[in-house]
């Protein structure tokens, strides 16, 4: 602005009214100058709206653009793909984990034409059963419906529930540092009849059947509610045995001192050796062997990698990474 007034300043007087009026008028200079501080201090007021806009726009656009791109929207779909399906975090309802949030992912994938493979992106702990028997049990069905090959690949851990859901797919893959197995099932519950006693404090309970409030925290577990208990995991626990057997078939390694039903968890290398996999390798490396000339497109609610990307609230991540398991959820669970 000053030079632009410096410079009219250096003008003949007659010069600039002659452009201004077209004549010799002496507060031609001063209309001019008036005129152009209005048109800067329009031309600032508009930059700063434009700034301010694009401060508070382009943040929300990168989070919508994100999380469109995380649920499958694309403005440019690829003729021919492998879709990547995540399961992360425990598989519990609500959580990024359940069997509500893949589903979804799997469905998108299996009835996408363009297609031609699907990876189940695995990094979880467990979680409930019902919550893997959904998920193995949708993979099923949409593989009838839209025959595609589906493989495991377990990031960090694959284990429990988990582990459970690897097990319908064609394959399993893990790197050398996943863990990997935790066969097996547990039943948690908390027991504070003895603090309650302290205070000299009871909760009286009716109950239509010795064993109808086995699990009531508030009372003393009876011997007869004690084995029911036991006997209902270990019942469970066998079953996913019974289940590892038979779809790893011909590919487990019956190893002395191994239970495979004992909850241990094993190292990618020794889950190969003992065929709870079936090769070591990292999900980069499955789709570059496997699909080398498809790229990868993410379905479902986490990355391409199976790490969460807005997917889950901050009260999520904050229970999941600073409350130790055993407090976050009572009940039956594999892990």
């Amino acid at each position: 602005m000053f030079k632009r007034l410096f410079a009219r300043f250096r003008q003949p007087p007659f010069a600039v009214d002659q452009h201004i009026t077209g004549g010799s008028d002496p507060n031609a200079f001063s209309a001019a100058a008036l005129r152009d501080l209005l048109l800067d201090r329009r031309s600032e007021r508009r930059s700063k709206l434009i700034r301010g806009l694009l401060v508070f726009c382009l943040p929300v656009l990168l989070i919508i653009g994100i999380n469109a791109y995380n649920m499958g929207f694309r403005l440019w779909h690829p003729s021919a793909s492998v879709g990547v399906v995540g399961l992360a975090g425990e598989m519990a309802e609500g959580n990024i984990g359940s069997a509500d949030k893949v589903i979804p992912g799997l469905r998108k994938a299996f009835e996408d034409p363009a297609v031609k493979a699907i990876v189940l992106s695995i990094d979880s702990p467990g979680g409930a059963p019902l919550e893997a028997e959904r998920i193995y049990s949708a993979i099923e069905s949409l593989r009838k419906a839209h025959p595609k090959p589906i493989v495991a690949v377990v990031n960090n851990v694959g284990a429990s529930a988990a582990y459970m859901v690897a097990l319908h797919c064609d394959a399993i893959y893990a790197g050398k540092y996943s863990l990997v197995g935790s066969v097996g099932a547990v039943l948690a519950g908390w027991d504070f009849h003895k603090a309650l006693e302290r205070v000299d404090v009871g909760q009286r309970v009716y109950a239509s059947g010795n064993l109808k409030a086995m699990l009531n925290p508030y009372l003393a577990m009876s011997p007869e509610a004690d084995r029911k208990a036991q006997d209902l995991v270990t019942r469970m626990g066998q079953q996913f045995r019974d289940e590892l057997v038979t779809q790893r078939k011909g590919k487990l390694v019956p190893t002395e001192g191994v239970n495979f039903a004992s909850g241990e968890i094993w190292g990618g290398v020794e889950a190969k050796q003992l065929g709870l996999i079936d090769e070591v390798s990292t999900l980069d490396e499955v789709v570059r062997k496997r699909w080398p000339d498809l790229p990868i497109e993410a379905y479902g609610p986490s990355s391409s990698h199976g790490v969460p990307i807005f997917g889950a609230s901050i009260a999520e991540w904050v229970r999941d990474t600073f409350m130790p398991m055993g407090l976050q959820q009572s009940g039956l669970s594999l892990r």
